[in-house]
């Protein structure tokens, strides 16, 4: 029992889930060391992992089983129940996705719409890669895992940083990285087939990155290469934080294949090949003839020279994708395939940086870790493993449930979990987030666009546990989060009257007298006044100006003979703006006023033939007077745009204009109804006079 016990506590057990194989490690840390003191390896002897992806889940569970089998042997017997595992890197899908946003005014730009233009990025991002998977009809849920900002803009110039500016407008290039659920869920459920319990997830390049790169390197610009034999995984640090992952279908395999082609050989055979040493004379192997060939290194580097120029070069494009179109300033190299004779240098040469600025790390980043182990030295195909096993001692590396509006949602746990990561895991639309603004009211007023802009929503209320709180907030396991959807505004109105080019009324000089008409516009090809509702998409002339035949059926006049403007003869269409003097005979044709006797019509002529002795109120109080015949009055007025003649009363009321127009009252069509007598508020029961301008219209 004594061999059993030896180890302290606690005994770290990581599994490496590989493509190719499965590499069990036991150690344990003390101080800043960690010594390995058991390792297993199990190669696949069928199919049952491509590209990081369990296809077997049965199969994977037994090779499992053997390791964990292998390493309680050399543990002397003790038993093995939590274990460590990673998801491969290869599986990950990365997208940059655009996000911007306009405010109403200049806005001071906070870290709460910084957050919110990151969200809108993220949504992006995942809706190509849905997009993608729709393509390919798959039906996947993927995890965000990471994202970064490649790109800040404001008022669509690029700015490092938006926080404390002022702006109309916000943008944002946002790299987001996703995890698909079913690799999640089927390495749970291999590995616990197998007797075990996951204890802690973590993601392949992180766990490369916990030995490869030291925390204070991570403030550097550094791309970790992880070159297996399916693929080779990327992974990109800068400014402390990890900004990207990638990968690209091309590794250790490829080369490996060529080999076998060229030669004619199996693929352990290849293998050797690929991995001889420079410093060999020759080599022999044969072929599956069994025909010995003898060989020598430079003959098999300058057979796998395109393909390596290849892998490299795409290896190199995809850095520089990641890390916003720019080379990082050095890459760290570890994993077999990139032991591959000149490899780094060639990476170097497409990445155009110096050579010594891409390294394998191996032994020289091992410093702390001791291998208790016999037969096993520091090597780059290490670092993945032990990696796994130390990200244990960071337990927020791992999955968590918080609830969000009710409903439970997993999340991976990158140690900096906030709202904002609920948000976008629970699938809130960006536009539940930012206050919505109603709609635009667009239409062209004299040839040019013009908007009126919808009026502001309310923003999201977010609660986290009962507790108000903004869309950075930090979340732990088991948060209880509300997010109030925000709301939009009303939509944008505008009447005619509104407009600044309506400025009310036009003066002419008349027969030697002032005649105030009111200003008019045309909307879509038809004459409206100042209480027209405006429409989207409507085109609007205002007119400065009368016609001539348009002033004199505003009068409800028609002039015998010749009519003169600014003392030249006119005709019907002359154009009369402003101040222009019109005139004519005396005499004045009736034929558009039928109602009128013809003892009113000579009553009128004389009463004109007086008009510069009355002021203009008074010839108007006269005209109304002409017009009485037996007791009652004819009266002319204008009800909603059009001409109608009142009769039968000595004197009318405002319902008579309801009357004489059958206005519908049959039924509500609006809020209210609105009464206006020349542009002010009218009862029913008010007077109204000769030439009143009436308007009667349900408000919406």
């Amino acid at each position: 029992m004594a061999t059993i016990t030896k180890y302290p506590e606690p005994l770290i057990f990581g599994l490496d889930i590989g493509t190719r194989s499965i590499v069990g490690t036991v150690g344990y840390k003390e101080a800043e060391k960690f010594n390995v003191v058991a390792m297993a390896v199990k190669f696949h002897d069928s199919r049952s992992m491509i590209d990081g992806q369990i296809h077997d889940i049965n199969k994977v569970s037994e090779d499992i089983i053997y390791v964990k089998n292998e390493l309680e042997k050399q543990l002397g017997g003790r038993k093995l129940k939590d274990v460590c595992i990673a998801a491969a890197g290869r599986v990950l899908k990365t997208a940059v996705g655009h996000g911007d946003y306009e405010f109403d005014e200049n806005t001071e730009i906070t870290q709460e719409y910084i957050h919110s233009i990151d969200l809108i990025g993220v949504e992006k991002a995942h809706d190509i890669i849905l997009e993608e998977l729709h393509e390919n009809s798959e039906n996947t849920k993927y995890y965000c895992v990471g994202y970064t900002a490649i790109k800040y803009y404001l008022n669509d110039y690029e700015i490092l940083n938006l926080e404390g500016h002022r702006g109309v407008k916000i943008g944002a290039d946002i790299l987001a990285t996703f995890l698909p659920e079913e690799v999640v869920s089927s390495l749970y459920t291999a590995v616990e087939k197998a007797g075990l319990y996951v204890s802690n997830l973590t993601l392949e390049p992180i766990a490369a990155i916990n030995v490869a790169i030291p925390e204070n390197f991570r403030l550097l610009n550094i791309a970790l290469l992880d070159v297996g034999a399916g693929t080779s995984d990327i992974c990109i640090t800068r400014d402390g934080s990890i900004i990207g992952y990638g990968m690209i279908p091309s590794a250790g395999d490829e080369l490996t294949e060529t080999l076998i082609k060229k030669y004619l050989i199996d693929f352990d055979t290849a293998e050797k090949l690929k991995m001889v040493s420079p410093k060999k004379k020759s080599v022999t192997y044969k072929d599956i003839m069994g025909i010995p060939h003898k060989i020598t290194p430079d003959e098999i580097f300058k057979t796998l020279a395109s393909v390596k120029d290849e892998i490299t070069k795409k290896i190199a494009d995809k850095i520089i994708e990641l890390n916003g179109g720019i080379p990082v300033s050095a890459v760290f190299v570890v994993g077999g395939g990139g032991k591959l004779e000149g490899f780094t240098d060639v990476l170097a040469r497409m990445l155009k940086i110096p050579e010594e600025r891409v390294a394998l790390r191996g032994q020289e980043v091992m410093h702390n870790i001791n291998f208790l182990v016999e037969d096993i030295k520091k090597d780059p195909l290490y670092v993945t493993p032990i990696g796994i096993c130390l990200n244990y001692f960071d337990q927020k590396n791992n999955f968590i449930f918080v609830t969000v509006n009710g409903d439970r949602v997993k999340l991976y746990n990158n140690d900096k979990l906030t709202i904002f990561d609920a948000a976008v895991q629970y699938g809130l639309p960006n536009e539940h987030i930012f206050p919505k603004r109603g709609a635009d009211l667009t239409f062209k007023i004299n040839g040019k666009n013009r908007i009126v802009r919808g009026f502001n929503g309310e923003a999201a209320v977010i609660k986290r546990n009962d507790n108000i709180v903004g869309m950075n907030a930090l979340i732990e396991a088991n948060d209880k989060i509300d997010i109030v959807k925000s709301t939009a505004g009303e939509k944008a109105t505008a009447l005619l009257g509104s407009l600044p080019e309506y400025d009310g009324t036009l003066d002419f000089i008349v027969n030697d007298t002032k005649i105030t008409c009111p200003k008019f516009a045309v909307v879509n090809g038809i004459p409206e006044t100042e209480s027209y509702e405006i429409k989207d998409g409507d085109e609007i002339e205002m007119q400065n100006y009368y016609l001539l035949n348009q002033l004199l059926t505003f009068m409800d006049v028609k002039p015998e003979g010749k009519v003169f403007v600014n003392n030249k003869e006119a005709a019907q269409d002359e154009k009369i703006y402003e101040n222009f003097i019109v005139s004519w005979s005396d005499e004045v044709k009736f034929d558009d006023l039928p109602e009128a006797t013809e003892a009113d019509k000579e009553k009128i002529q004389e009463k004109l033939k007086e008009k510069e002795k009355l002021s203009e109120n008074e010839k108007q109080n006269e005209i109304n007077n002409s017009q009485i015949n037996d007791g009652e009055i004819s009266m002319h007025v204008i009800i909603n745009n059009k001409p109608y003649t009142l009769t039968g009363k000595n004197e009318y009321r405002f319902v008579d204009a309801m009357d004489a127009c059958a206005f519908d009252m049959s039924s509500m069509k609006g809020s209210r109804l609105e009464t206006m007598v020349d542009g002010v508020h009218a009862e029913f029961i008010d007077l109204i006079y000769e030439g009143a301008n009436i308007e009667i219209y349900w408000e919406k």
